[in-house]
């Protein structure tokens, strides 16, 4: 019965969104389905100065400045095109927003209409650099800029040195921020850089918070191709699946229950994976060997017709695509060799590929291979807001790369690579990227974020043709040991969860020295970006952007449960003209926002193409049902398992600087880097197999890691941080 409510109040909320100027779908969130809606209320923002805010209930310092201070800011996010004013190579002679033009050293849109809300002047000191080597520029010369970028770690190691001003002891004369940080508290845990102070040295980033980041994409047509329909799979011309080399994951016999939202999206079907009546597919296709892609689809078709008991009628396709889907490693794995082995029916030619990466000789983009692994076989850590670190039931941190099971479901994914099922770029490492792939039908799949991805289906892009479709589908079914069960339990779980980034803005004591105005006008700077109207400008950028009534309140629409505005026709429009509808590079580059604090997920959504936004909404309607478990940004007393780890740990510079010499497996130049350029073990061994001096069976190579790259002594130090975290937060709550 309570499934059935919480359905019935999905559904209430469905509604037809208005946005973007495509045919639009309803779609649902995790808390509810962005739908338009009236809104009653008038959101739109009036200008505000920090000292009109709302006051605390008790007596605070207000953070009142003289009008006009100026900030001299080195803050930007990743280059000289991503900060505050324009760069000529964005700007040209002259770029034209809506109603204005800007040139090239003005500041963007939504910073012009920051100044004029908080009656602050910005001065551009940024370097165009990333936020490491951002505050690497300007550490030594800290008295010449007030606020600048940087790591959140090298923010407070100098927070706790005395050049980082402490935000943490204004947080009453900051009340949107504090309330932000109230209802998030592995937000306010993440950002603590001292437990005995609870000093917070820097404005935590979210590019989307509490939401799911990365999801699995497919090419759904050609599923619908190879399993839908009546009768026997039938095609003029197919190749063979290679010798098996992939082993069964799921169990060979007995039953296994699945919940799976029904079709309709608003009510939860309990479905069975029966393997006594169908066997299981890979020990089937194993026991076969080599064999036509024909034969392949029909055993594949067969086997879930027996399995579900006919739950997915001649629509086969949708236990992988479809809102109901249930799907798995094994089931992934024979689809992907019917796929391979049906080239000429899928492309037309002899080769196509399963599985590859938005850039597959790019490190930083390669390693979504051994974060889809653990989504596969059901490994926490792969996937981590910190390094390899998650959460176990006994509270504590824990380390992926000194655990067997890691390198266990590498090595089932080094198998799949030996049946010639992930794209050959990826193995040997050559230049492939997603835009080929699709433009040339030569990949079925990958792992990475849908906007940017899906944006493919844009008849704009000229990358998919008419009745192609790449789009999100549900994450797969697997074995999660998250205590409640100590044989495991079959569920769905994503460990991709949106919360701090570790990238910040700080405020320098040397820069604004003993000048009350600077300090006060840079606090209500940071707090105005966390009340409901900041987080809108730094989302969307200025009203002009926005889509109004005729009354000049924001048109609206529900997403996550929240109201949030719906974006202007001409930011559509400017978007697909300057970046063919690229929603984060439009809104870093041309309008100024999304470069810090709360980046919405609402105006990427309303820019996600109609394919993009079915395949999310399916997911995000999961979630909210529940048939998707993720990791909670709240400290779960009841299974620490479901806690998010924080993404910073309040680590002593003696701490740190021991890390530091841990070098094997040091975040950025370590055998585990997930840097462009640089090592990852994980995706050696989805490439090659065990072949690294110290890695040969997974249980070895977890112990080398433990021992012999010190990983034990590093997971000591981090747990020491993480129980002064736990214990704070008991003392406060």
């Amino acid at each position: 019965m309570k499934k059935v409510l919480i359905g019935m109040l999905v559904v209430l909320s469905i509604f037809a969104l208005a946005s973007c100027g495509k045919k639009t779908l309803p779609v649902q969130s995790s808390s509810a389905a962005p739908a338009a809606t009236e809104s009653k209320a008038a959101p739109a923002p009036a200008p505000q100065s920090a000292a009109q805010s709302t006051a605390p209930a008790k007596q605070v310092e207000e953070l009142t400045y003289a009008p006009g201070t100026t900030l001299r800011m080195a803050t930007g996010y990743n280059s000289k095109k991503t900060g505050l004013s324009f760069d000529p190579d964005v700007a040209g002679s002259g770029i034209t927003l809506g109603s204005t033009t800007y040139h090239a050293g003005e500041l963007k849109p939504t910073w012009v209409e920051m100044e004029k809300r908080l009656n602050i002047k910005f001065e551009d000191k940024y370097q165009g650099n990333s936020a490491t080597n951002e505050f690497n520029y300007w550490k030594d010369r800290l008295s010449d800029v007030d606020m600048l970028s940087g790591k959140a770690a090298e923010l407070t190691e100098y927070g706790e040195a005395g050049k980082i001003v402490n935000i943490g002891a204004y947080l009453d004369s900051m009340p949107h921020f504090k309330a932000y940080l109230e209802t998030n508290p592995i937000v306010r845990l993440s950002i603590t850089g001292n437990t005995q102070t609870g000093a917070i040295y820097f404005s935590p980033y979210f590019d989307g918070v509490n939401d799911i980041e990365r999801m699995p994409l497919m090419r759904t047509d050609m599923v619908k191709k190879l399993l839908d329909g009546e009768g026997a799979f039938t095609a003029a011309k197919s190749g063979n699946t290679a010798q098996p080399k992939y082993q069964p994951y799921m169990p060979t016999s007995g039953k296994v229950a699945v919940d799976v939202v029904n079709l309709n999206g608003v009510s939860v079907d309990q479905i069975y994976k029966d393997y006594d009546a169908a066997g299981n597919i890979i020990a089937k296709m194993n026991a076969k060997g080599s064999m036509t892609g024909v034969e392949a689809v029909n055993m594949l078709r067969e086997y879930i017709d027996k399995a579900y008991n006919g739950y997915y009628g001649t629509e086969r396709s949708n236990l992988f695509i479809g809102q109901n889907a249930a799907w798995d490693a094994d089931e992934l794995v024979a689809l992907l060799r019917c796929v391979v082995a049906n080239a000429y029916t899928l492309n037309g030619t002899d080769t196509i590929f399963g599985l590859f990466c938005r850039e597959d000789n790019n490190m930083q983009r390669k390693v979504d291979m051994f974060r889809f692994a653990g989504h596969l076989f059901g490994v926490r850590g792969m996937e981590s807001r910190r390094d390899y670190l998650y959460v176990g039931t006994d509270g504590d941190l824990h380390d992926a790369r000194m655990e067997k099971y890691a390198y266990e479901a590498m090595d089932r994914m080094h198998a799949i690579a030996e049946e010639g099922l992930i794209s050959k770029s990826y193995i040997d490492d050559a230049d492939e990227n997603t835009k080929k792939m699709l433009q040339n039908d030569l990949g079925f799949m990958h792992y990475d974020y849908n906007q940017t991805q899906t944006i493919y289906n844009a008849a704009s892009q000229g990358i998919l043709q008419p009745g192609e479709e790449y789009m999100a589908v549900m994450v797969p079914v697997a074995r999660w040991y998250d205590g409640t069960n100590p044989n495991g339990v079959y569920m769905r779980f994503t460990e991709s969860w949106r919360s701090v980034k570790d990238e910040a803005w700080g405020i320098s004591i040397e820069g604004v020295g003993n000048n009350k105005d600077k300090l006060h006008a840079a606090l209500a700077l940071i707090d105005y970006a966390y009340s409901d109207e900041g987080q809108i400008l730094l989302s969307y950028g200025p009203d002009e952007f926005i889509k109004h009534k005729a009354d000049g309140t924001y048109e609206t629409f529900l997403f996550n449960g929240k109201e949030m505005p719906v974006i202007a026709d001409v930011t559509y429009e400017l978007l697909q003209k300057l970046t063919s509808g690229n929603y984060t590079n439009f809104a870093r580059q041309y309008l100024g926002s999304t470069l810090s604090f709360v980046k919405s997920q609402a105006f990427e959504f309303q820019c996600t193409e109609g394919a993009g936004k079915i395949g999310a909404g399916h997911i995000s309607t999961a979630i909210g049902l529940g048939t998707i478990k993720h990791p909670l940004l709240s400290v779960n007393k009841d299974n620490m398992w479901y806690t998010s780890v924080p993404t910073i740990l309040p680590l002593t510079k003696n701490q740190n600087d021991q890390i530091n010499t841990y070098t094997e497996i040091g975040s950025t130049t370590g055998n585990f880097s997930q840097n462009k350029g640089k090592t990852n073990y994980f995706v050696e061994w989805i490439m090659n197999g065990p072949t690294h001096a110290g890695f040969m069976t997974p249980a070895e190579s977890a112990e080398t890691v433990s021992s012999t790259y010190h990983g034990k002594q590093n997971l000591a130090l981090l747990n020491n941080a993480w129980g002064k975290l736990k214990s704070y937060y008991d003392s406060n709550h």
